[in-house]
């Protein structure tokens, strides 16, 4: 993944300190970048400016300030931004708070890349995820913000609420599609309207605020089945067990593998006693008393006992009833009694479309979902899920893009080796850019030294004092280019114009 750079004759000092593999950095970012085209897939995207530093190096850097161990772009910008371009903080801002921009379709289009290049259609396994998680935001300025439960504190709290849908394989975890749902409950309104209301961020809002989350959750699955991202199964917790999901995984021919609430939601069982069936509506209590409590299965190979019922299902379609077969799986831990009472801990449900799928199969499938938690986690710790400490509804749909372009990034550098997890990956692009930051500024601070003990010598040196410093910085340009692989889109040092970016 190296670009090639030709051998330099250098001083014997720094030939020795070269020699050293532990003082070296790379840039695994620039690398991934250039792999994936991105800059050219930006042009594509309409990602233009009118004026001052081009909109995909801006993007480049609304990338990797997160991992420059900054708090907020703020931050970056005040201490670290000069080392990788010649921009102020409200370039970046200014991008964020753009409507025209699409970050969906350059989200989507980064995820196909890695998809395709990861030649992630070849794996046995592959299923889409869906899941919301809840970033707690209490701004009274803050747009997009209403009220949400949020199951993992078991409490209302005031917040943005982020689904997403991803793809997951026995290989990597890929983010493929965000949006922000708005509840009807103590929602911010917009400090302003939009100045386009057919801008792509003002669609958007419109959507977030007025679609369910089931409608918001089926359009991710179209868009990304017509993308060409393909998977067979969709997987998602109890909150998307429902029967709207259930229709829509049918609709779009997936299997949906979903774990049930045990609420009112009735099953039609059908039972046969002397030759005669009998059928019985009954909710998934009614299902545990009658038919499971006392006819647990041990898993071979798992921690698990379990019992499988085929059951109907009653879903709408135009008006009419329609009853479809799925398969019910009772599961509960190997060491719990086999007489214990219908408790609200003691067992959960889960529900197949597809009768063919033994209890094995539907468990460990339905484990490909846990990837979506860790994403949430690294998206929510280090990746910068709504970070930027801004207050517009489109800089905040941008956040959560950026996020998932972050995450698509680290998971391509995993699948090409660069680690075996996605921490990993991401803790090495942290360290590397961090050191790329800080040999940027301590150079200032030697050019600095150096340009001063020149002029000292002018008088002695006459022009050739201006030669002297250009041949400086010539060398360490090199240097910088051959020791730690940067080219001249993250490195502008002082007097060198750069190029085009390389796509």
């Amino acid at each position: 993944m190296k670009t090639p750079t030709s051998d330099l004759s250098l001083p014997s000092l720094t030939a020795s300190l070269l020699s050293d593999t532990r003082t070296l950095a790379d840039n695994l970012f620039a690398d991934l970048w250039r792999s994936l085209g991105l800059s050219r897939l930006l042009t594509k995207l309409g990602f233009h400016k009118r004026s001052g530093l081009e909109a995909p190096r801006i993007v480049y850097l609304l990338l990797i300030w997160v991992w420059v161990g900054r708090e907020s772009i703020a931050l970056f910008a005040r201490q670290s931004l000069r080392s990788f371009a010649d921009a102020h903080k409200d370039a970046l801002y200014d991008v964020l708070a753009r409507e025209d921009l699409n970050w969906r379709a350059f989200h989507g289009a980064v995820a196909l890349k890695v998809y395709r290049a990861g030649q992630l259609k070849n794996s046995p396994v592959r299923a889409y995820v869906l899941d919301d998680s809840v970033k707690t935001r209490r701004g009274k300025r803050l747009e997009g913000v209403s009220r949400h439960f949020d199951h993992l504190s078991g409490r209302t709290v005031k917040g943005q609420q982020v689904l997403t849908l991803g793809l997951a394989t026995q290989e990597a975890f890929l983010p493929l599609d965000s949006d922000i749902f708005i509840s009807n409950v103590g929602a911010h309104p917009l400090k302003a309207d939009f100045h386009d209301g057919r801008s792509v961020e003002a669609r958007r809002y419109a959507e977030a605020r007025d679609r369910t989350k089931p409608e918001l959750a089926a359009d991710m699955l179209r868009r990304a089945l017509r993308q060409g991202i393909e998977a067979d199964v969709l997987l998602a917790d109890a909150w998307f067990g429902t029967k709207t999901m259930i229709s829509t995984a049918l609709d779009l021919n997936l299997t949906a593998i979903l774990r049930m609430k045990k609420n009112a939601m009735k099953y039609r069982l059908t039972t046969w006693k002397n030759g005669e069936a009998h059928t019985a509506m009954l909710d998934a209590n009614g299902l545990y008393q009658t038919s499971v409590r006392k006819h647990w299965k041990t898993l071979s190979g798992l921690p698990y006992q379990c019992q499988c019922l085929d059951v109907e299902l009653s879903l709408e379609n135009n008006g009419e009833v329609q009853w479809i077969p799925v398969r019910l799986l009772f599961v509960r831990g190997i060491n719990q009694d086999a007489d214990s009472p219908a408790g609200a801990k003691s067992w959960a449900l889960f529900l197949s479309t597809d009768r063919g799928l033994s209890p094995a199969a539907i468990l460990e499938t339905y484990a490909l979902r846990w990837s979506i938690e860790v994403y949430f986690k690294e998206a929510k710790q280090s990746l910068g899920l709504l970070w930027e400490q801004t207050e517009t509804f489109a800089s905040h749909l941008a956040s959560i893009h950026l996020t998932a372009v972050r995450y698509c990034l680290l998971a391509f550098a995993q699948i090409q080796g660069a680690g075996t997890r996605v921490c990993e990956v991401r803790t090495a692009v942290g360290t590397q850019l961090s050191e790329l930051d800080f040999a940027k500024r301590l150079w200032g601070f030697f050019r600095a030294l150096i340009a001063e003990a020149v002029d000292g010598l002018q008088k002695t040196l006459g022009p050739a004092g201006t030669l002297v410093m250009s041949a400086i910085d010539e060398r360490v340009q090199r240097f910088f280019v051959q020791a730690l692989q940067l080219d001249e889109f993250t490195l502008r040092l002082e007097g060198v114009e750069p190029g085009s970016i390389e796509a």
